[in-house]
């Protein structure tokens, strides 16, 4: 198998140290040899994340800059990357030792493909395996259907798609898969389990979920088109 040294885990950091070694572990273990990783410290305050990124592993970048929320963190990121394909993973989730060989193959085959996601498995909190239904551009306008980090991207889909939307709180991921179709990029689920996503007790996305309906008047404003 090919050395992943064309891709970027570029992972956000906001007082998420207890688990971020777990993520930076997930992403250098990768079947096919170690991407490079990103670690962006989002404004950390917690003395402990703090210490652990101090102890990052030898050859992971650490990108730092005041809290600014993911998005920006995410760009962050690939802004100090010079790798054709990248992917995202939050600091307190885990890929799978194969993701990436299993998300180039696809990305690689189909040029209209701007990003390829496969199945979410939940631990922590919860447990079981999400997968999302197959990409649809017609069922995007009303639902984000990518998952959670939206898997490996191409950089040109990135630039294209104007980066992610710092202004999106909680879904970002649903408006720059909408600014990809815009511009004609596509996206692509593979059968596999390529993220472990770490379910809270009290977790992020029942806010996002009482946020939806002023959000998704933003999204249709933003893309009437």
């Amino acid at each position: 198998m090919p050395p992943n040294d064309d891709v970027t885990v570029v992972i956000p950091c906001f007082n998420h140290g207890r688990f971020l070694g777990e993520a930076v572990e997930s992403a250098l273990g990768q079947e096919g040899g170690a991407p490079k990783v990103i670690v962006v410290d989002d404004g950390s305050t917690e003395e402990e994340t703090r210490r652990t990124l101090e102890a990052l592993p030898e050859g992971v970048d650490l990108v730092r800059q005041s809290n600014a929320g993911p998005a920006a963190a995410r760009n962050a990121g690939i802004e100090h990357s010079q790798t054709p394909l990248v992917l995202m993973l939050d600091a307190d989730d885990r890929l799978t030792p194969a993701a990436i060989e299993a998300l180039r193959g696809p990305l690689e085959e189909h040029p209209e493909v701007g990003y390829c996601y496969g199945v979410m498995r939940l631990f922590g909190g919860w447990s079981g395996a999400i997968r999302f239904p197959d990409f649809d551009p017609y069922r995007l306008l009303y639902r984000s259907i990518a998952g959670a980090s939206l898997g490996l991207i191409g950089r040109r889909a990135w630039e294209d798609a104007g980066r992610f939307d710092p202004s999106v709180g909680g879904y970002e991921d649903w408006d720059f898969c909408l600014s990809a179709l815009e511009r004609g990029w596509r996206g692509l689920q593979v059968p596999e389990v390529t993220l472990e996503y770490r379910k809270h007790e009290h977790s992020g996305q029942e806010q996002h979920r009482r946020r939806y309906r002023k959000t998704y008047r933003r999204l249709r404003a933003k893309h009437a088109a």
